[in-house]
Parts: C-alpha cells; sequence; structure tokens
C-alpha cells in the first residue's frame, strides 16, 4: 500500500509508510494575511507559515537529512494564506510542507538509453531516401 504525504490528527506529517515527522519539530507561525478584504484581513491571524528545521531534527536517517539540505536548504517552509480561516490554512500549510518533503526525498531512477528498434531503423532510412529524393528532384537537370 502507497501512502502519500499526509497531516495526522495529532498535527504530525507522515511523508512515507515508514517515515513520520512529529508535530513538535515543526513551528507554526500565524500572520495577518494581507491583500485584499478589508478590516478582516488586516486585523485577523488566518495566514499560517510552518517550518522544518531539517538539521535538529531527529527523525531523518543522515542520508534522508543530507539529501534535505541539499535540495530545499537547512530549513524547509510553507505557508498558506488561501482560506479565511486559520485551521483551514494550518492544514493546508502543514500538507504542503509534507509535499514540499516527500519530493525532496524522491530518489529518480536515472533513465538507461534503449537501442533504436529495427522498425524505427528502417522508418528513419525510409525518410532520409524521400528526402533525398525531394532535393534531387531541386536540382537543375543534367545536360546529356
Amino acid at each position: 500500500m502507497v501512502v502519500g504525504p499526509r497531516v495526522l490528527e495529532n498535527g504530525s506529517l507522515q511523508i512515507r509508510a515508514r517515515l513520520i515527522i512529529p508535530a513538535e519539530e515543526i513551528d507554526i507561525r500565524v500572520t495577518t494575511s494581507g491583500g485584499p478584504g478589508g478590516q478582516h484581513a488586516n486585523r485577523s491571524l488566518t495566514r499560517v507559515v510552518t517550518s522544518f528545521d531539517v538539521r535538529a531534527s531527529g527523525v531523518l536517517s543522515v542520508a534522508s537529512r543530507e539529501l534535505l539540505e541539499e535540495r530545499l536548504g537547512s530549513v524547509v517552509r510553507a505557508s498558506s494564506s488561501r482560506f479565511r480561516s486559520q485551521g483551514q490554512n494550518k492544514s493546508a500549510a502543514l500538507l504542503h510542507l509534507a509535499e514540499k518533503i516527500a519530493d525532496a526525498l524522491t530518489v529518480q531512477t536515472p533513465r538507461r538509453a534503449s537501442k533504436p528498434t529495427r522498425a524505427s531503423k528502417i522508418r528513419r532510412v525510409d525518410e532520409k531516401k524521400a528526402r533525398s529524393r525531394v532535393k534531387e528532384q531541386r536540382r537543375r537537370p543534367s545536360e546529356d
């Protein structure tokens, strides 16, 4: 069963099946969202900024810590101010943080070059012959 990044009920982040970042390692700050919205936007603390200190984490392996630090830096941040509710923005910011970490920890397998198929070789040669005939038709006729 493949488990994607998700926020657990206690505020922890489940990145993979066996990697859970505890809520204690995630710093959550709230600020005013700014932008249009009048007094509600100017006075309400609805924007949520989450941050995760990679170096101080006790749950990451050395290899994971190095990979995260190389790709995202020593502190990973995510914010959300999409919603009018602080709770919804908190969930969105935590999920975004989890997705960023999961994407950074994903190691792409290198592409192995394959040989061209027999049919593709034949098509290539046929296209070259057709092009050659077109160019041959453009030449001046010989005088013999």
